[in-house]
């Protein structure tokens, strides 16, 4: 069989197979973002901001307040910031009532008390409406006991996101820091050492390559279409440094572009970067992993330079990606940095890991059985190209 019927073969079959494939992006989670202040001794402010609509339906669902629905839900669909705020100031009580016991606060071991304080504000962020809340958290432990923030704010047992995470900052008592809280790791001390927020933040990142099957699926573009080992893990550290660059922009304030538009282009990359393999192999056919010599460092052809170059572009939008799921888009965002750029060391982690375990499997196919390597190869970047073209229609259809 000819390579052009290998790929019109796969793209067609995987076409078939992966048209109701589900369209995982960052908005099937949510973020909570909490800031820490103490404005005199015993007495802990936190202000938070949630996403409108998923407090609305959690509160209203917890706390079995059918008006709180109704009211807060066409307030959403009208879209007026107002109205919005009048529906949370008229069920205070029921949003206090699911709020206060999902971001606890304790002090020397002992709960402190929580009230709302002042009014429920409203603003975009991340491109949707989110309610900001104040709580002033009375604690009566002891005087030089350590502060615990504990965040199960909107937990996966709901039904209605999955994997949210707390992103907390504090300065607090002469301390500062931040913290990424979610259910594997739902409190922190405020006295945490360096140690502690590194590990916490390279976990985030680990976990958020590993949990993302765009992420995943443009990892496994870049192994398959890859012709050796250097090439790949070039390819690899180029996206890290690209969103990386991107952290900084972000934070900033330099760059800001809304979900709307880098969703659809994160799943276009993972199109774009498969579908190059298919048609080099569609041009070259057996010969698509030979090499010509190249000059330099990296000893890469001009095939290698310029996928690199084009990896690396790729690498800053779905480094927006990442910055707007983190939220790197206020001022508070360089007491994240440092802690965002381990976020990145464990995404790189994750993926050389991974390439580790995948690179050489695929060579030792290639080697031993050309022909069989040539149909893995086109198997994977078919599966991968059809299923990113499928998400970029979604998110830009809004489906």
């Amino acid at each position: 069989m000819s390579p052009r019927s290998l790929i019109l073969g796969i793209v067609v079959a995987f076409g078939l197979v992966l048209g109701a494939a589900p369209a995982f992006a960052h908005g099937f989670s949510s973020v909570v973002y909490a800031q820490a202040t103490s404005p005199e001794k015993g007495h802990l402010r936190t202000e938070l901001g949630l996403e409108y609509d998923l407090l609305v339906v959690s509160a209203a669902d917890d706390q079995q307040d059918d008006a709180l629905f109704q009211d807060g839900t066409a307030a959403f669909d009208d879209g007026d910031p107002q109205a919005e705020t009048a529906a949370l100031q008229g069920h205070a009580k029921a949003v206090l009532a699911y709020v206060g016991p999902r971001l606890t606060v304790e002090k020397g071991g002992e709960n402190c008390t929580s009230t709302q304080t002042g009014d429920v504000k409203i603003a975009q962020r991340d491109g949707v409406p989110y309610a900001f809340i104040t709580l002033d958290h009375t604690c009566t432990g002891s005087e030089h006991g350590d502060y615990r923030i504990t965040s199960r704010l909107f937990p996966d047992s709901e039904g209605y996101v999955r994997g949210t995470k707390t992103i907390l900052t504090y300065d607090v008592d002469g301390r500062s820091g931040s913290a990424a809280l979610d259910a594997g790791a739902a409190s922190v001390s405020l006295s945490q050492t360096g140690t502690a927020r590194f590990w916490e933040f390279f976990r985030l990142g680990a976990e958020h390559l590993l949990g993302g099957p765009d992420h995943i699926l443009f990892l496994l573009a870049l192994i398959v279409g890859s012709r050796r080992l250097r090439e790949v893990v070039l390819a690899a550290t180029s996206f890290t440094l690209a969103h990386s660059v991107t952290f900084v922009l972000a934070a900033l304030g330099l760059v800001h572009i809304p979900p709307s538009v880098v969703e659809p282009v994160i799943a276009l990359s993972i199109a774009v970067v498969a579908a190059w393999y298919l048609w080099r192999l569609w041009r070259r056919g057996s010969q698509v992993s030979d090499i010509n010599a190249g000059e330099g460092h990296f000893s890469l052809d001009r095939a290698g330079w310029a996928r690199l170059g084009v990896v690396f572009c790729f690498g800053l939008v779905h480094g927006l990606g990442f910055a707007g799921a983190l939220g790197i888009d206020e001022a508070f965002s360089w007491t994240l940095l440092w802690s965002l750029l381990v976020f990145n060391v464990g995404i790189e982690a994750v993926q050389l890991g991974l390439i580790i375990l995948l690179f050489p499997a695929l060579t030792l196919i290639r080697h031993r059985a050309p022909r069989a390597g040539l149909w893995v190869s086109g198997v994977v970047s078919a599966i991968v190209s059809v299923v990113g073209l499928f998400w970029f229609a979604e998110r830009v259809l809004g489906f």
